[in-house]
């Protein structure tokens, strides 16, 4: 797909691009777009693709940002590069159409990175206690390998310790260089780069990722009603259901009935794209005639729990149910009845 996006005119790309889900019946509203997005995100963050890769902290399982993605340093092959300028693609598109990306992005440079530079620069120890400490003249990159800073230096001395820390420095500032310029490729053929610098960096975060955080209140604000009231009391049970979710549960509902994971920043970033809520009576009607053990779930306690279901006569039955429904509709529709 990112090889195929660049051969586009950029006119094409006012309509973003089109999705044949084969083999998938979707009536797209919105939803079938939007899982796909949702899709291709959970492909860059669960290895499937070299793009991005879990923070140091997410490999030692501690800290801040154990969750969050960084840029592949180490993915520099033409094909990563077209990769990654798709990437940037999809980042103006999240920007110009407010569709944001359900992305947990860190940042480039660790916070607790620059203290530990601190302390071997102000550090009083003698040259001494330096070699005693035998501290190697390396810096870890993204993916915890050990960088030689210096042919020059295998350990860090009192001589040379201001050389270290300003080469360290420098290193983690353009480790992402070649990645990041692809990514700003992509997105300049969506958003006009330059004038993104007029937003601070949590700006930017949130307009093209927006928030794990669900927040009711926008998505009471956008929702509409069809074929019942809002005062109503299936409306009211409904909303305090979600208040009792947490941010996991909110976004994986928001992910089955309505294809994305995340919600706008605010009520114009949805741009007429409410969330509409409607009482599903023939749906109701099918399931309540020919899905006898929809309250049971057994398929679901099966896979959780391992146990057989209770009675399988029950399940033969439903499925004997549905298919002479489907035979008698079948049949209808042919005879024109």
């Amino acid at each position: 797909m990112a090889e195929r996006s660049f051969k586009l005119p950029i006119q094409q790309f006012r309509k973003v691009f089109f999705f044949f889900l084969s083999g998938e019946s979707v009536d797209d509203c919105g939803g079938g777009y939007s899982e796909s997005i949702a899709e291709m995100c959970e492909e860059l963050q669960n290895g499937l693709t070299p793009l991005l890769i879990v923070t140091p902290n997410g490999r030692d399982e501690s800290g801040a940002n154990r969750d969050c993605f960084l840029l592949n340093p180490a993915a520099k092959s033409s094909l990563h590069m077209n990769m990654f300028r798709f990437l940037g693609v999809m980042l103006g598109i999240a920007i110009r159409t407010g569709s944001p990306l359900s992305l947990n992005l860190a940042e480039p440079v660790d916070k607790d990175f620059i203290p530990g530079l601190m302390y071997i620069r102000d550090n009083e120890a003698t040259s001494e206690e330096f070699e005693a400490m035998s501290l190697p003249f390396t810096v870890p990159n993204a993916s915890g390998q050990d960088i030689q800073l210096s042919s020059k230096y295998s350990h860090i001395t009192l001589d040379n310790r201001t050389e270290y820390v300003r080469l360290a420095i420098n290193y983690r500032l353009h480790e992402f260089d070649e990645q990041v310029a692809a990514v700003r490729e992509g997105m300049a053929r969506v958003v006009p780069v330059p004038l993104l610098s007029l937003f601070t960096g949590y700006e930017l975060e949130t307009m093209v990722c927006g928030s794990p955080d669900i927040p009711l209140h926008l998505l009471k604000s956008v929702a509409t009603y069809k074929g019942i009231e809002p005062s109503a009391s299936l409306i009211q049970w409904f909303w305090e259901v979600m208040e009792s979710f947490s941010n996991t549960e909110r976004s994986l509902f928001l992910r089955f009935v309505w294809g994305r994971t995340r919600l706008p920043r605010t009520i114009a970033d949805f741009r007429g794209r409410d969330f509409v809520i409607q009482v599903l009576e023939e749906k109701l009607k099918y399931a309540i005639h020919f899905c006898k053990s929809i309250d049971t779930d057994d398929y679901a306690r099966i896979a959780l729990t391992g146990e057989p279901t209770a009675d399988d006569s029950s399940d033969d039955s439903d499925n004997e149910d549905a298919d002479s429904f489907a035979s008698d509709s079948t049949q209808d529709y042919l005879t024109g009845h």
